[in-house]
């Protein structure tokens, strides 16, 4: 039986192409987003994934945004970043009355500038893309980076 975390994600021009439909029913979300790692891995980026402390459950449309975000965090990490290390952290947070899921991804490479990306015409279409998927699902995107890394900090809001 072929395992459910061997290669079905590889790095083509630098993004993270998935060979084969996600499965969340099997994986999980937090095994899914996991997977999208091998290539960083094999690359030898030692990549630190933060599960929830507890069982979180986010309905299969949160659950494709956050993958497909994860996905563009990680091929972004993949081609430019040049990190060494990078910690993916995915868990529920609380804004006063209101219940969220974060994933927040961090890594030590050599940062870009956040400005620059989100007006260029031929870079940072995938950020953009990304920021506006999240704001059309009521969340929020925070991003934060300098020459010792980057912090993208995606939240989505649970009800």
């Amino acid at each position: 039986m072929k395992s459910l975390l061997s290669d079905e994600v590889v790095a083509v021009r630098g993004v993270l192409t998935d060979t084969h439909p996600v499965d969340f029913h099997a994986l999980g979300l937090t095994g899914a987003i996991d997977r999208l790692a091998l290539p960083l891995r094999n690359r030898g980026t030692a990549v630190q994934l933060e599960p929830p402390h507890h069982g979180m459950e986010v309905d299969r449309n949160t659950a494709t945004l956050l993958y497909r975000v994860a996905q563009e965090l990680l091929s972004n990490v993949y081609k430019f970043a040049q990190a060494s290390a990078v910690t993916v952290r995915l868990g529920c947070v609380t804004h006063g009355m209101s219940h969220g899921v974060q994933l927040k991804v961090t890594d030590d490479g050599g940062g870009f500038d956040v400005p620059a990306a989100m007006v260029g015409r031929h870079t940072g279409m995938g950020l953009r893309l990304m920021r506006m998927a999240v704001g059309l699902a009521g969340g929020e995107v925070i991003i934060n980076s300098s020459a010792a890394g980057t912090c993208v900090t995606v939240t989505l809001p649970l009800d």
